[in-house]
C-alpha cells in the first residue's frame, strides 16, 4: 500500500514526499481510514511504530477537507471537522511528557506545512505568556500536556467547549505519571458528543477502564505481538561489578568510538554523576531528567540529535517521546525495576526497520532484574566479560539498614532485593517487531561470550513517517 491509496488531500501527500516517506507503517495503514471515518479507535502502539502520523495525517485531513466525502470512500459526511474562524481548538491532543507534546506539534507542523492549519504545544517548564497568546490568536490543534492545560484552563486562557477529536497519547504512561485524576478533570470540560482515539504501549487493566469510559464502539488497532522488543535490536549484556561501570562505560566508548549513545539511568542524581564523569574524560554529554529546565532539556535533546554530543544520560520519565532516526545504540548503565521499562528503553532504537544495540552493564546486585528481564522475554541475553574488567564480586550487597533500637526483621515477602512488582500488561513493539531473536550482539567484539540464544536478523531501512 502506498500513501496515495488512503485518500489523502495533494497538500498532505506533497507534505509527506518532502519528507521522504512513500509506504504507511502498519499502523497507519490501519488506523487512518478509521479516523477518517470519524471512528474512536484504540489502537496499541509502541512509539516508533509511527502512531504519531496515524492520527496527525487522518485529522489534518478531516480539518481541511470537511466536506469532502469522496477523499475517503469509507468516511462518514456526516462527521467532519468543522473548521471555523473563532480560536478554540478543534483537536486535543494530550500526552504524558514535554518532549512528546513537541514532538507531536511538530509533526503537525511538517505535515501540515500546506494546509494553513495552526498548532500550539503547551507545557510546563516555560513561560505561559507566550502560549496565552498563541491561544488568543487561535489554534486548530492543541497539544499539551495535562498539568499546565488545567493551567490554562483555571486561568480561562483556553476554551475547549468546541473540541471534535480528543487523543489520548501513550496512555499507559499517563497512568504511571499519574496524570489519571487530570485527564478525568479535563475529559469532563469536552464537549459529550466528539471523537476519541486512544494510543497506549499496552492494554493493561486501568488502560481499559479508562477506553471503556470514554470510546463509544472503537474500532481495534494492534500492529504487533505484545510484550515485542524490536526484532532489529541486538541485545547482549556485559557482567561488571558496579564500582567498575563507569571505567567500563568509558572503555567502550574510546574502543569503539561510539558518537551517539542514549545511556539510561535510574535517577536524576545518577544521571549528572554520570553525565559529568564522561564529560572529564574527554566524552561530551548531556544530562536528561525532570529536574532540567526545560530550556535545558531541549537544549541537550537538540545538541544530540546533531551530534555536539556523543552521550545523552537519561532517566526513564525523561527519555519518553525522544524520536530519533537511526538511532545506533542504548546503553542501559542500569537495569530498571520494571522489566517493561526494559522493552521501552530499548525501543529508542531499532525503529522503522533499521537495526540497533542494546547493551546493559549488569551486576551481581541486578540479577533479579535480569532474570525479570529474561522472563518477560522468554529468552536469555548473550553475556560476556568483558577482559581486564572481570567482576570479583560474587555475592550481593547488603541491603544498607534502615532499623532503629528495637525493630523486627521484614518477612521474607518484603526481603531486601526483590525486583519491584510489574502489572500485568501488554506491549506493542515498534515498527515490524515480533520479538525475534538478537543474538547478533555476540559479534561486538566486547569480548569473549557463549552465545544462548540464536542470531539476529538484518534489515534495511524503510521510508516510513512518524
Amino acid at each position: 500500500m502506498q500513501f496515495t491509496e488512503l485518500g489523502l488531500s495533494p497538500e498532505l501527500l506533497r507534505a509527506i514526499g518532502e519528507q521522504g516517506y512513500t509506504t504507511p507503517t502498519p499502523i497507519q495503514a490501519q488506523a487512518i481510514p478509521h479516523v477518517l471515518a470519524g471512528r474512536d479507535l484504540e489502537a496499541l502502539a509502541q512509539t516508533g511504530t509511527g502512531k504519531t502520523a496515524a492520527f496527525v495525517l487522518p485529522l489534518l485531513q478531516r480539518l481541511t477537507n470537511p466536506t469532502n466525502p469522496t477523499a475517503n470512500p469509507a468516511a462518514d459526511p456526516s462527521t467532519p471537522l468543522q473548521r471555523v474562524t473563532h480560536t478554540a481548538p478543534r483537536v486535543l491532543v494530550l500526552v504524558p511528557t514535554r518532549e512528546l507534546a513537541a514532538q507531536v506539534q511538530e509533526s503537525v507542523r511538517l505535515y501540515g506545512k500546506h494546509t494553513g492549519i495552526r498548532s500550539l504545544a503547551v507545557y510546563g517548564g516555560v513561560g505561559v505568556n507566550p502560549q496565552i497568546q498563541t491561544l488568543r490568536r487561535g489554534v486548530d490543534i492543541l497539544v499539551a500536556t495535562p498539568g499546565r492545560l488545567l493551567d490554562h484552563v483555571s486561568q480561562r486562557t483556553v476554551d475547549l467547549s468546541k473540541v471534535q477529536t480528543l487523543v489520548l497519547d501513550e496512555a499507559d504512561r499517563m497512568f504511571d505519571m499519574g496524570f489519571i485524576n487530570d485527564i478525568r478533570k479535563i475529559i469532563q470540560r469536552l464537549p459529550k458528543q466528539r471523537q476519541n482515539l486512544l494510543f497506549s504501549a499496552t492494554f493493561a487493566a486501568e488502560v481499559r477502564e479508562l477506553a471503556h469510559a470514554i470510546l463509544v464502539n472503537p474500532a481495534m488497532v494492534e500492529v504487533a505481538r505484545r510484550n515485542a522488543p524490536a526484532e532489529l535490536v541486538a541485545q547482549s549484556v556485559i557482567r561488571v561489578d558496579q564500582a567498575q561501570k563507569k571505567d567500563v562505560l568509558l572503555h567502550l566508548f574510546q574502543a569503539h568510538g561510539w558518537h551517539q549513545v542514549l545511556v539510561f539511568c535510574r535517577t536524576k542524581h545518577g544521571a549528572d554523576a554520570l553525565s559529568k564523569k564522561l564529560d572529564q574524560s574527554g566524552i561530551r554529554s548531556a544530562a536528561l531528567h525532570g529536574n532540567k529546565s526545560q530550556n535545558a532539556r531541549t537544549r541537550a535533546l537538540a545538541d544530540f540529535k546533531s551530534g555536539k554530543i556523543a552521550a545523552l544520560v537519561a532517566t526513564d520519565i525523561a527519555a519518553r517521546g525522544i524520536d530519533i532516526d537511526s538511532l545506533p545504540r542504548v546503553v542501559n548503565f542500569e537495569l530498571p525495576h520494571v522489566p517493561e521499562d526494559y522493552i521501552h528503553r530499548i525501543g529508542r532504537t531499532g525503529r522503522a526497520g533499521s537495526s540497533g544495540e542494546a547493551l546493559s552493564l549488569v551486576s551481581i546486585d541486578e540479577r533479579i532484574q535480569l532474570r525479570d528481564i529474561e522472563r518477560l522475554l522468554k529468552r536469555e541475553l548473550d553475556t560476556s566479560i568483558l577482559p581486564g574488567f572481570e567482576p570479583q564480586q560474587t555475592r550481593p550487597s547488603p541491603a544498607p539498614s534502615t532499623r532503629s533500637p528495637g525493630h523486627k526483621p521484614a518477612s521474607s515477602n518484603n526481603r531486601p532485593g526483590r525486583s519491584a512488582t510489574s502489572r500485568s500488561s501488554h506491549r506493542g513493539a515498534g515498527g515490524g517487531a515480533n520479538g525475534g531473536s538478537n543474538g547478533g550482539a555476540s559479534e561486538r567484539n566486547y569480548g569473549p561470550r557463549t552465545p544462548r540464544s540464536g542470531g539476529g536478523r538484518d534489515g534495511k531501512p524503510a521510508q516510513r513517517p512518524r
